[in-house]
């Protein structure tokens, strides 16, 4: 029973310890490869040699090398002085004065292929007094379980219309680099905070990328739109103060946004649903979150918004193009 006991110790740790490795080491691919494969037969051998002989050696000498690899992955720190892709390059800044919040770096770039774009960074200027609308994107880009969540807040502009103004939380890539839901499990890359025009952050996704994005009218009270703003931009300061990783499954773009809702909104129960959030919308749905009296599947229907936003494209009102017809954004001008 030890024995067993400690192959399986041995077996999860790898497990860790392999990719761990392979991702994070400062060297080529092929090098780090080499390296966590040499782990792995370093793990495969105590393993074999744990049922041949008095097992406290092999165990001993796996668990130097175990502490001494914990040594240097808790010094590993995210770090904000990178290459970074263009469109993740600034930090979302914030002014309050009173109601008045003066955003600078809100990005509105114009996409025609994820390589081709013309850089557009903003300021722009809100009054919370004016805040009315909160809306969840979720943009499906590998299967129906897997979406990139987004939240978008609309302001009476005073003049009849609604300015949007959407966040986003997304990995930091540096210049080159690519998404791996498995690297995002071991340190692989630090969060940003993107505030953008949704003809931008939700156009890319639908016209540039190929995503399948949905729109949902979220139901809260006004202190709580308000509050949920203000979580946005202490969230922003906070990583401009201090990077921080991304974690493909403890802090990715569904689960910090539930931490701030949760603080805003008591009771929100965990979910499985939180890490497949794909299926967000029944979680919603099922906390009273979303426009009543439609079902799941018929909010779903209606608030598949693929076709109009490429439809729109170049429409200067895009937001308000890509609502018709979306339950409770009937209104929308």
């Amino acid at each position: 029973m030890g024995r067993a006991a400690w192959s399986l110790v041995l077996l999860l740790s790898s497990l860790w310890a392999v990719p761990a490795l392979y991702f994070r080491l400062p060297l080529p691919p092929v090098g780090a490869g080499v390296v966590a494969a040499g782990w792995a037969l370093l793990a495969l051998a105590a393993m074999v040699l744990l049922w041949r002989e008095d097992p406290a050696r092999p165990v001993l000498v796996y668990g130097v090398a175990f502490v001494l690899l914990l040594g240097w992955w808790v010094r590993i720190a995210p770090s904000d002085a990178r290459v970074w892709a263009d469109d993740v390059a600034r930090h979302l800044q914030a002014r309050t004065d009173g109601s008045v919040v003066l955003l600078s770096n809100v990005r509105n770039f114009d996409w025609r292929s994820d390589t081709d774009y013309t850089q557009r960074w903003e300021t722009r200027r809100v009054d919370l007094d004016r805040l009315r609308t909160v809306d969840m994107a979720l943009s499906y880009w590998m299967g129906p379980a897997i979406a990139h969540t987004l939240v978008s807040f609309g302001f009476d502009d005073g003049q009849g219309g609604v300015q949007q103004l959407a966040f986003s939380i997304e990995i930091r890539k540096e210049r080159g680099e690519s998404f791996s839901a498995i690297a995002g499990f071991f340190k692989q890359y630090e969060l940003s905070l993107v505030a953008a025009d949704e003809r931008d952050i939700l156009r890319v996704r639908t016209n540039v990328r190929g995503e399948d994005v949905y729109l949902y009218r979220v139901q809260l009270a006004p202190a709580a739109q308000r509050a949920l703003f203000l979580a946005y931009l202490a969230e922003a300061q906070a990583l401009a103060r201090q990077p921080r990783f991304y974690d493909t499954l403890t802090a990715n773009c569904t689960t910090i946004v539930y931490e701030m809702a949760r603080r805003i909104v008591g009771g929100l129960p965990l979910d499985w649903r939180l890490l497949a959030s794909g299926y967000l919308p029944e979680y919603l749905h099922g906390v009273g979150g979303l426009v009543p009296g439609h079902t799941v599947e018929q909010l779903r229907r209606a608030g598949r918004i693929t076709e109009r936003a490429q439809a729109a494209d170049a429409d200067p009102q895009f937001s308000q193009a890509i609502r018709r017809g979306v339950p409770g954004m009937e209104a929308t001008p």
